[in-house]
């Protein structure tokens, strides 16, 4: 994808929330749950790992500060943070962005495996319990 094309480049500045250095917090345009935000860097790359330190650094404290919002806002009973990194992953957009997706107690019915649920028949599973020594 060229940077002229990217959904994430130049965002208008009404959709920014928050913004630092290195990156903008902005609402999801088709959340999943009320709330749903992104996390995107400014300089145009589309793999996590191919950030710098500064920029890692920087994204996460805005996932920090997009948390303290929403919790006073809506005050959700949990959270998923997730980045897809590559189409095998299911990144549709290939510019960065961290998924901040607040829950909710009832959103779904059995949320147990969390993240997991990416692959759905993987998502349930049985605890095993370890025995202390």
């Amino acid at each position: 994808m060229r940077k002229s094309d990217c959904l994430f480049c130049g965002p208008s500045d009404n959709s920014v929330v928050l913004a630092n250095e290195h990156g903008y917090l902005c609402d999801d345009s088709y959340p999943v749950n009320k709330g749903h935000m992104l996390i995107v860097p400014h300089r145009h790359f589309d793999n996590y790992f191919d950030c710098t330190p500064a920029e890692r650094e920087s994204l996460w404290l805005l996932v920090e500060e997009g948390k303290r919002l929403l919790d006073s806002k809506y005050q959700p009973d949990g959270y998923n943070v997730g980045i897809n990194v590559g189409p095998a992953a299911g990144q549709s957009i290939m510019h960065l962005h961290i998924h901040l997706i607040p829950r909710y107690l009832g959103d779904m019915e059995n949320p147990k495996g969390g993240v997991r649920g990416v692959i759905p028949e993987k998502q349930k599973y049985q605890s095993r319990t370890i025995p202390l020594k």
